[in-house]
């Protein structure tokens, strides 16, 4: 395993940590099917056996399930590893509603804190708050406040399009910044990388694997069950990311490289990115993730040929 500096926080993390998304299970839906809590928590001990020190979660995923068993499988290791989880997702009062309220921030932080096992977190991320928000000085207000409770050691943003990271640093506040950066989501490159680097803020690369489709394991046929992010997936969607996948394949996967592994170099040939986040639900899955990180760079005509993928929008 590789590692990598965690922007101007200082903290070295392992340049492949584990997106703990999926763990959560599908009893409240909106994850990526089923799971087995006894194959999760082999598969973060498995992630500490390669070497992983990066942990990201959020509280709304499975309702705090996935805290839990994060935090269960991550005790005993906890001075070697860093957990960023993150909040805005309220599931505490009937439903699910975004909520960024200072008040609630400190309420759900206590709460994580105890089902992640911990009396802090190394990163807490707004979890996607709405536009107005990221430029405003205000939002991070109350995040300094638990910084000097010793609850949290930094903090970032989590953000879906260029402009919300781009007015999220600008600011000068957070530490992090985490965004959608894959084959097929590279819009961060040109604008926001420059931007970021220049303000120490550093990068965590989340579905750097894109739902699953850089795998190479579904075809254009794939279906998924009720509760699956995909299931509502139009058919032609699912045939373009299946066709994009095939294109990315052929193109890169070489050098003993499968087509994840392949997909994650491209995404840590970016020096600005501190860290990528693919998720697993298995000991199997982490390890081919995992051992992605000491298999052969890409050259630069393979990078090159990447953004040329996406510059094409292979189908996508």
């Amino acid at each position: 395993m590789r590692y990598r500096t965690l922007g101007r926080t200082g903290v070295r993390v392992s340049e492949v940590g584990f997106g703990a998304w999926a763990i959560g299970g599908n009893d409240h839906g909106n994850s990526y099917g089923p799971t087995n809590d006894r194959i999760s928590v082999a598969a973060v001990e498995r992630a500490l056996d390669l070497g992983c020190t990066f942990f990201d979660t959020a509280d709304v995923y499975g309702w705090g399930h996935s805290e839990e068993v994060l935090g269960k499988a991550l005790e005993g290791h906890r001075e070697a590893v860093a957990i960023a989880t993150k909040v805005g997702g309220d599931f505490y009062h009937g439903g699910v509603r975004m909520n960024f309220d200072p008040a609630y921030l400190a309420f759900a932080l206590d709460r994580s804190l105890a089902r992640l096992r911990t009396d802090h977190v190394d990163l807490y991320q707004l979890h996607n708050p709405p536009l107005e928000m990221f430029g405003d000085p205000r939002t991070y207000e109350v995040l300094d406040r638990l910084k000097e409770e010793n609850k949290i050691r930094h903090y970032g943003v989590s953000v879906h399009e260029p402009l919300e990271a781009v007015m999220a640093i600008e600011t000068g506040k957070p530490a992090a910044v985490q965004l959608p950066f894959s084959l097929f989501r590279q819009e961060w490159i040109d604008d926001v990388f420059p931007l970021a680097a220049r303000h120490g803020v550093g990068i965590v690369a989340r579905e750097p694997l894109a739902n699953g489709f850089l795998t190479g394991k579904y075809g254009p046929d794939a279906t998924f069950p009720s509760g699956d992010i995909r299931h509502r997936w139009p058919p032609p969607m699912i045939r373009g990311q299946v066709r994009a996948a095939e294109a990315a394949k052929a193109l890169l996967a070489a050098d003993g490289r499968s087509l994840a592994q392949s997909a994650l170099k491209f995404v840590l040939s970016f020096p600005e990115v501190s860290v990528t986040i693919p998720g697993a639900k298995t000991p199997g899955q982490v390890a081919e993730n995992m051992t992605a990180s000491e298999s052969p760079d890409l050259t630069k005509d393979q990078i090159a040929t990447g953004r040329q993928l996406y510059a094409k929008d292979v189908g996508v």
